[in-house]
């Protein structure tokens, strides 16, 4: 395995793995696959907050999963608070990737200076529940009926892990 901070070359397989979670999964409240053009803003917006896309390669070149964060709420009193995102490809779940993938992500938020990062979890996904509670992250809230997929409600649980970082307060 290498892990790679995500160049463009890879979007085509990030987006194989998203679309695999929007049609089979609830991970993510989406009903649409993503089209490349799709990934190139998402990739366009990355790389505008310099937010980083880690990534892991099998031996044999395949992106095994990826994990990145982003803003957790556009306005300039969160500008120290992020949500980040893991996905594992479903051929190599299991494997422990999430848990590097998320630690990496954990490192790497840190590192500039984040002092707050969110996960936001289906409550049925109890893989990743017990990987954020696993890492020290705290469950801090859960809304109810917030998504519908599938033929039925779905609910969330936010958890959260507060980072050393102590950043400049610009407020």
């Amino acid at each position: 395995m290498t892990w790679i901070d995500c160049g463009p070359q890879h979007l085509e397989a990030i987006r194989l793995i998203f679309n695999e979670a929007i049609e089979h999964t609830t991970a993510m409240y989406d009903y649409d696959p993503r089209s490349p053009e799709f990934m190139q803003t998402w990739w366009q917006a990355k790389q505008a907050g310099a937010y980083p896309v880690i990534g892991v390669l099998s031996d044999s070149g395949e992106l095994m999963g990826f994990a990145s964060y982003g803003p957790f709420r556009n306005f300039p009193a969160y500008q120290f608070t992020v949500e980040h995102s893991v996905y594992v490809d479903q051929r190599f779940r299991g494997l422990g990737l999430g848990r590097h993938l998320l630690e990496r992500t954990m490192t790497a938020s840190e590192t500039q200076g984040y002092h707050t990062m969110i996960g936001v979890i289906d409550t049925g996904n109890t893989i990743s529940i017990s990987l954020h509670e696993k890492l020290g992250f705290q469950r801090c809230g859960e809304i109810l009926h917030v998504g519908f997929k599938f033929d039925r409600w779905l609910d969330v649980v936010l958890y959260q892990k507060i980072l050393p970082a102590a950043p400049n307060s610009k407020g």
